[in-house]
């Protein structure tokens, strides 16, 4: 339901801000122990989760990684990698669509301003 899928986000939440990523690991807060969990599962899961391999790397780079604290549920983990995995799907169509407008917009309808076409 929507409100379980509000419920789980909330430790996804920390990936969109490394300031409250650092806040929340430095109280051990359960939103970030969640979130711990779930990269742990995410990179032990890396055959399933394709997509989330190259973004486990991002996050490692802001210095946001997993660790285990066994607080997260196996059938919550699955559905926050399910949701990963729609964001980043998401955000890479929203990313082509950008190109391929700036591309038609910036490619010349008539190169040779003849009015002719090249064909």
């Amino acid at each position: 339901t929507d409100d379980y899928r509000l419920v789980i986000s909330r430790p996804l939440q920390l990936l969109m801000d490394v300031e409250a990523y650092k806040r929340e690991k430095s109280m051990l807060s359960l939103p970030y122990q969640q979130l711990g969990d779930l990269l742990v599962f995410i990179n032990e899961n890396q055959h399933r989760f394709e997509k989330l391999k190259a973004f486990l790397w991002t996050l490692e780079s802001r210095g946001i990684k997993g660790r285990y604290f066994g607080v997260a549920s196996l059938s919550d983990m699955e559905e926050q990698a399910k949701l990963l995995c729609m964001f980043l799907d998401l955000l890479y169509w929203d990313d082509v669509n950008a190109d391929v407008t700036s591309y038609q917009t910036s490619f010349p309808s008539n190169p040779d301003n003849t009015g002719n076409s090249p064909h």
